[in-house]
């Protein structure tokens, strides 16, 4: 079965365009003018991936984020107009797992989708478990616990946790983890990492402002405590 992405946002000539690329790359597709409409489709349809738009009527890109975080964690990629780095920041604060700003090559686009996909598990390699502390992470499913406790991880969340446990004490860069999460290596918003690690930590930290895993090594990157 064709995997399912839901496209939203109030241009409708962008989102005729965008979905034929979907469609002619074999997606199926369905789509949505503002947040208020999409949620229930969402949540009927349970897409395996979400373009969604910032500034729209009814109900805005982040609202909407707020809304569908609360119960699934369905990867997205976010669209903006806005350069600023705090509306990106809010974004992935929000659970976006990637941004394109307008205006966009439809080739830009698709590729960031085959690869948020392939973050996602469809290629994840299999039968592999890693174990740090109380952190036990299985690759095949994509699963995580921590002491026991099952761990609800956004796709970037999860590949940034396995890198990190790959190697536990090894100092990642930051551009070493947005290569992890981007899967190419490109002039990108160094921010992102800090934001994602910030979310990573409030899912699998006793006490985030004093982490015992994931460290910041000040002016470095990060590492992974061994345990």
């Amino acid at each position: 079965m064709p995997q399912t992405i839901l496209i939203i946002d109030d241009e409708k000539r962008l989102v005729s365009l965008v979905q034929s690329y979907l469609v002619q790359e074999g997606y199926r597709v369905f789509t949505a003018y503002n947040g208020k409409d999409a949620l229930p489709i969402a949540q009927k349809e349970k897409p395996d991936l979400i373009i969604l738009d910032i500034m729209m009527p009814e109900m805005n890109g982040y609202e909407f984020m707020r809304a569908h975080r609360s119960e699934s964690d369905t990867p997205i990629i976010m669209l903006t107009a806005k350069v600023e780095d705090d509306d990106k920041v809010i974004g992935l604060e929000l659970g976006a797992d990637d941004y394109v700003t307008k205006p966009f090559k439809p080739r830009e686009l698709m590729a960031r989708v085959r690869n948020v996909l392939r973050r996602a598990g469809k290629n994840e390699p299999k039968g592999k478990t890693l174990k740090v502390g109380d952190i036990n992470l299985d690759r095949d499913s994509r699963e995580v616990y921590v002491s026991g406790r099952s761990v609800d991880l956004t796709p970037s969340e999860f590949d940034l946790l396995a890198a990190l446990m790959s190697t536990p004490g090894k100092v990642f860069s930051r551009l070493d983890l947005l290569d992890v999460i981007q899967g190419v290596r490109y002039e990108g918003y160094e921010r992102t990492i800090d934001t994602h690690i910030k979310n990573l930590r409030a899912k699998i930290e006793v006490d985030p402002r004093k982490p015992h895993y994931v460290e910041t090594m000040y002016g470095v990157g990060y590492r992974l405590s061994k345990g």
